[in-house]
């Protein structure tokens, strides 16, 4: 005869002591906490990738390159740039 691991028989025990009906309700309550944990899960990982795809199509929408000047100053002096329209930014040129 094949001896019983201790769980085994604890198992047993609450099996014969606990009436089917209780241990089906809480079967059903813990397969209903598992499918309800499964898909916060699921919800969490789209709601992950939408913002993350939202933040790239955001980012993407502004052009981030930059204008090269060529200033000469008058008789091979330095010259300074004012660029209109963004709050009095000067380049220095050579």
């Amino acid at each position: 005869m094949e001896e019983k691991k201790k769980d085994d028989i604890i198992a047993e025990d609450l099996r014969r002591d606990v009436p089917y009906s209780v241990y089906r309700d809480m079967a059903i309550r813990y397969e209903n906490t598992v499918r309800r944990f499964i898909r916060a899960i699921l919800v969490a990982i789209a709601l992950l990738v939408g913002s993350n795809l939202a933040w790239l199509w955001v980012f993407n929408q502004y052009d981030f390159t930059s204008e090269t000047y060529t200033i000469e100053g008058q008789d091979s002096a330095n010259a300074n740039y004012l660029e209109s329209g963004t709050e009095g930014v000067i380049n220095n040129g050579e």
